[in-house]
């Protein structure tokens, strides 16, 4: 648009050339979220990467064609349906790169991303800003610079892409926008080709291509596929130059025209709706059968207002979330990891004063949607509709509308969004700059705007460098969402300081009284501390609240053994199991209980079922080899042993064990070297120093029997069983001495 660029030569003075422009946005893309490369895996990461095995390469790579975003097959009923199989597939390719999860070829990844998305952006601005007129020698007129390269320089800045960028799983939202984007050019070179008699064949092939590239980026995304919708907003609305006002006035005064019915004539256009709405049923098809057993089941506290009993209610919310979101990309100075659990609480009626939000968003939209449909001015409409259209479209399948989604306000479905909200604001600030004689305070305006972003950008990918930094920092955004408070206690607990984790899972408790996870963690801790009593309480109080919560029924198990109450502990296990079948650490509990009640087969059979279900659960052998030998198997310890060696050739504590075994069975040279190799792997471990001089001074080697049993009680100088056979060893080692004198 020649008016839009030249309302903004005040602002954005000189225009670079293309090269030097991308260079210039993707240097500052990269700076703002440069300070994230090192960061940790934080929050979703862990679930999405570091325990899904279907980055590991031992997992079938058709696997993930059958699998969800976070490792589970797609035909059971707790999976979350999110189906993103080539997102999956490049952080396979990291792992494998990066030799394991090391987290910063990851974000480097994400970093390089967001880089080069920012730099395509400028060819697609400079699309919505300039239209698609071309020379006869196939050349673009009206590149619109100064906007396109302004609109991208705000995209690049914005502090909401933060999660996306800096959380390592926020890569979908990258690879979703970077094919969304490519689509979007292609079908732009499709409708190139119409202008050319002799493209139909090549204009077929760019809407073809611009189809599978939306499909790509669906595979990234579920929200890909609304970029089908995009493209036929922009061939209807603005090639197919549609003006709705004009069309609403000839139906009212039954005007039957050519001119009126021409562009439903249009066969080029006809046939493109055709291939997309084609492709895009299609799409929906596949995912639908590929999803299998039906939408993901969500909680209430994942979305509150979708359970609402009243329509009124869930619409009112549902609208104050839009607004929230469109607050965000306004104003992205309070942002949060998780807006869930009480964050936003529930307008229950039309008297609360944040109504006030959704109707000044409501008369907004509609203001600009009439001027987008109905204004004369062509340039105008195409800018307005495009950019409402990137605004509104790729922001749908997160909006309740179509299907319940898993949370209330979410920072990275506003990625691809936000630039819509660019192309509106710069399209502001042209207005703004027409109707203003003093340019420089517009200009320092958006100067401010964009130094202010690109310092929020910096501090903000400070704070998802850590889980510490991100949990703390959602404090001040969200007091009230008791799972901040969760995650702040279990970051201090997976650090040890639980005295200060009982505190903050407390406080998640009394925020969100039926929070099942909070009061497992918190029993698990009072556990751990002997206070059995309110421990049971809380666990109890979990299992009643979710009956299938598996993990509450087996440590309400350990607690029920811990207060001798055996019968109800068996039970607790039995349910557990009942609700998760391949439950190893259940199973592993479960054998602890047998064998206390000296059921020794049944303790055997439950650690052999858990070692089935989990072959390296180091502590499931380890009783097997210990119960065996205490019984006296010698031979059957050894063999299981052995078996676990195999499995798990590392462990030295398997190693010690079967050491152990090894001695009694007088196969002194095979013990020795297992006790040897146990050492290495962990020198400073009393008991293996102690049991390998009991080994030499069995044997005979009374020299180095004496070198360990000291190295021994140097580590644990209070062990009884090791001063009495170090004493032994002296007192043989005197009458040796006597003996020669």
């Amino acid at each position: 648009m020649v008016e839009l660029d030249a309302d903004l030569d005040h602002i954005v003075p000189s225009v670079l050339p293309p090269f030097w422009a991308k260079l210039v946005v993707g240097f500052i893309s990269l700076l703002c979220f440069a300070r994230s490369y090192d960061g940790d895996f934080v929050f979703d990461d862990s679930e999405a990467i570091v325990n899904n095995k279907d980055l590991q390469s031992d997992t079938p790579l058709g696997d993930l064609w059958h699998h969800d975003f976070w490792g589970s097959k797609l035909s059971s009923n707790t999976s979350h349906k999110s189906y993103r199989p080539l997102t999956v597939l490049t952080f396979r390719i990291n792992y494998y790169l990066s030799g394991g999860f090391h987290p910063v070829g990851f974000h480097v990844v994400n970093i390089l991303l967001h880089g080069s998305i920012s730099i395509l952006m400028l060819d697609v601005f400079s699309v919505l800003f300039g239209g698609l007129q071309y020379t006869g020698k196939g050349q673009r007129v009206h590149l619109a610079p100064r906007a396109s390269l302004l609109a991208t320089l705000l995209f690049a800045v914005h502090p909401v892409h933060t999660e996306c960028v800096a959380g390592v799983v926020g890569r979908a939202d990258l690879l979703c926008a970077l094919f969304f984007l490519l689509s979007f050019l292609g079908y732009c070179q499709a409708l190139k080709e119409t202008g050319n008699k002799e493209g139909t064949h090549s204009s077929t092939f760019w809407v073809l291509l611009s189809i599978f590239l939306g499909a790509v980026a669906m595979l990234c995304k579920e929200q890909g596929i609304t970029v089908l919708g995009l493209n036929a907003v922009f061939d209807i609305l603005v090639i197919g130059k549609l003006n709705i006002l004009a069309a609403v006035r000839k139906v009212l005064h039954k005007n039957k025209s050519q001119e009126n019915t021409g562009m439903f004539k249009n066969g080029g256009l006809l046939f493109r709706i055709a291939l997309l709405t084609i492709g895009g049923t299609s799409m929906l098809y596949i995912r639908w059968k590929i999803m299998g057993t039906g939408p993901p089941a969500f909680t209430e506290v994942d979305n509150p207002a979708s359970f609402a009993d009243s329509m009124l209610v869930r619409a009112i919310n549902y609208n104050y979330y839009y607004s929230l979101n469109a607050w965000l990309l306004l104003c992205p100075w309070w942002l949060c990891f998780d807006w869930s659990m009480g964050c936003i609480p529930l307008i229950k009626s039309v008297g609360d004063w944040r109504v006030i939000a959704l109707a000044a968003l409501w008369l907004c939209l509609i203001g600009l949607i009439f001027q987008a449909l109905c204004s004369e001015d062509s340039c105008k409409r195409r800018i307005l509709t495009l950019g409402l259209g990137f605004l509104v479209i790729p922001f749908l399948p997160a909006s309740n509308l179509f299907f319940r989604v898993g949370f209330v306000v979410a920072e990275r479905v506003l990625y691809l969004p936000s630039a819509g909200y660019c192309v509106l604001l710069t399209f502001g600030f042209g207005a703004l700059s027409r109707h203003t004689k003093k340019k420089k305070p517009v200009a320092a305006i958006i100067l401010g705007i964009l130094l202010i972003n690109a310092l929020r950008c910096v501090i903000r990918s400070g704070e998802w460098r850590s889980e510490e930094q991100l949990f703390r920092s959602a404090l001040s955004v969200c007091p009230l969402n008791a799972k901040v408070h969760y995650n702040i206690g279990k970051n201090l607990a997976d650090q040890g300081n639980q005295t200060a984790a009982i505190k903050y899972y407390r406080e998640a408790v009394r925020l969100n009284p039926k929070y099942v996870h909070a009061m497992n963690n918190l029993g698990n801790i009072l556990k751990e501390r002997n206070e059995l009593q309110e421990a049971e309480e809380l666990l109890s109080l979990a299992v009643q609240i979710q009956p299938d919560f598996a993990a509450a029924w087996m440590n309400l198990g350990i607690v029920q053994n811990s207060l001798k109450r055996f019968e109800e502990a068996e039970q607790s296990y039995r349910t557990a199991i009942k609700h998760r079948r391949k439950y190893p650490d259940c199973y592993y509990n479960l054998g602890r209980l047998y064998a206390d009640l000296n059921r020794h087969v049944d303790a055997l059979n439950a650690w052999r079922n858990a070692t089935v279900l989990k072959p390296e659960h180091s502590l499931a052998w380890n009783n097997m080899i210990i119960l065996l030998d205490n019984t006296g198997n010698l031979a059957q310890a050894e063999a299981v042993g052995r078996e676990a060696l195999q499995l798990i050739p590392n462990d030295h504590s398997l190693m010690f064990s079967l050491a152990n075994v090894l001695g009694k069975s007088q196969k002194y040279k095979e013990s020795e070297a297992l006790f040897l190799k146990a050492i290495k792997a962990n020198p400073n471990v009393a008991s293996y120093h102690g049991n390998l001089a009991v080994l030499y001074h069995r044997w005979g080697h009374l020299d180095s029997a004496k070198k360990h049993y000291e190295i021994s009680l140097q580590l644990d100088p209070v062990a009884v069983g090791t001063k009495e056979n170090y004493s032994l060893l002296r007192r043989k080692l005197e009458q040796t001495q006597k003996k020669d004198v």
